[in-house]
């Protein structure tokens, strides 16, 4: 789906020329558009779905519960304030001052919705429950500033929340992968802790795993990686939502799985990514956010 997304745009050309063009091998104007411009986005699209799929199923894993995902949760919320606080407060559009401030708003929701969960430890259904409530009021925080900005400030802040790849750069992707590949390393090193906690605290506890010090690492994780993608790309829903239950059922697996999650997810993005840019074909550009939360509604 990626491959054949960078075949399209407003300078279309075939498959065997995108293979070729990737290689470097191809014509000359050819292996500008595909290499400079369409392959960071195709990139951005496995990439941000895979982080959006392994942060729905470390969430649904530690609150047992398909709800558990970090845009029901209410992260992409808080890391949606924080753009908006900078950028029509602040006035600042500079992209890595974005980036920094979706990441650190989205900690700092996690952070908040993680003391008002805690009742002698965290409860799947108190985690859930608190997060929806911060995320309702992030959210009329997030239209009051909306509607009280400039025109054109608010124009651009409502472009930026309906979640699009296509600013994507290799200079915004080159970071973005490095992080990547440290939250996914971080995450398959306590994929065994969360494998046990899904059995519950007090069986995880009798394997000999440290529970409270697995939870707030893995927590740490999952907010990290729709914090990095909201930061890309702004928030993109659905994907961490639907990702592991759409695994889980064709994999057949009695758990939630990281990998396949992962794999789900980068598949799903790649697709809503290739749809967006076939229907702009015919009608016109539309962002990859939409295409999700119009297809994950149904």
């Amino acid at each position: 789906a990626a491959t054949a997304a960078a075949t399209l745009g407003d300078f279309p050309i075939t498959l065997s020329q995108v293979i070729q063009a990737i290689a470097g091998v191809g014509e000359e104007f050819h292996v500008l558009i595909v290499r400079e411009w369409r392959l960071p986005v195709a990139i951005a699209a496995v990439v941000f779905g895979a982080l959006l799929g392994l942060g729905g199923a470390i969430f649904q894993s530690l609150t047992r519960n398909p709800l558990g995902s970090p845009d029901i949760i209410g992260f992409d919320a808080g890391s949606y304030t924080a753009v908006v606080l900078l950028m029509l407060v602040i006035g600042t559009t500079q992209y890595w001052v974005i980036a920094a401030g979706a990441i650190v708003g989205g900690a700092i929701t996690a952070f908040v919705v993680y003391i008002l969960s805690w009742r002698n430890g965290v409860q799947g259904f108190r985690l859930i429950v608190v997060g929806i409530g911060v995320s309702a009021m992030l959210t009329s925080i997030n239209s009051y500033l909306i509607t009280r900005a400039d025109v054109d400030d608010a124009m651009m802040v409502g472009f930026w929340s309906a979640g699009s790849i296509n600013r994507v750069t290799w200079g915004s992707l080159t970071p973005s992968v490095a992080i990547s590949v440290a939250i996914f390393g971080l995450a398959l090193v306590f994929a065994r802790s969360l494998h046990h906690m899904e059995m519950g605290d007090d069986t995880a506890l009798t394997h000999g795993f440290k529970v409270s010090a697995a939870r707030l690492v893995l927590i740490v994780v999952g907010v990290a990686t729709t914090a990095l993608a909201t930061a890309a790309a702004g928030p993109i829903g659905f994907v961490a939502l639907a990702a592991p239950q759409l695994a889980r059922r064709i994999t057949n697996s009695p758990g939630v799985s990281l990998l396949s999650s992962a794999a789900m997810g980068a598949a799903l993005l790649a697709i809503a990514h290739l749809l967006s840019l076939i229907i702009a074909t015919f009608y016109r550009p539309i962002p990859v956010g939409l295409i999700t939360v119009s297809i994950g509604g149904c």
